[in-house]
């Protein structure tokens, strides 16, 4: 996955890697989460793994931001005890980390977007 990449950008995209991992172990073993609402989760994941590692060849900081704001939502979302205003500001951190991305890669806004929605409508 890393070859022709320089050394800063395979730096990034393994953290990018480890980042969306952790989402995905935490979806996965959290009980705040139907297994439906998990399944989805899991496979908007796997598309955001693909397109931010895209993004990450020309847009490292910004691929890395996606990613953890990714993480801090799922983590927002998926919280025994949920706080709305951090479950909201997550979700506004996650839906800006891709703004100006609309042109240049509209599959990443529309999975981040994605996301967010589901996040949202976990209702927790």
């Amino acid at each position: 996955m890393f070859a022709g990449f320089p050394a800063a950008s395979k730096l990034i995209l393994g953290m990018i890697e480890n980042t969306i991992s952790e989402i995905e172990a935490k979806i996965q073993s959290t009980d705040s989460v139907g297994e439906d609402q998990k399944r989805e989760l899991l496979r908007l994941l796997g598309t955001l793994k693909t397109e931010v590692g895209t993004l990450a060849k020309t847009h490292g900081e910004q691929a890395d931001s996606i990613a953890n704001f990714a993480k801090l939502s799922a983590l927002e979302a998926t919280r025994t005890e949920p706080n709305q205003q951090l479950r909201d500001l997550s979700n506004q951190g996650l839906v800006s980390s891709v703004g100006g991305f609309e042109q240049s890669h509209p599959q990443l806004v529309q999975i981040v977007n994605s996301i967010s929605k589901t996040l949202s409508d976990l209702g927790i």
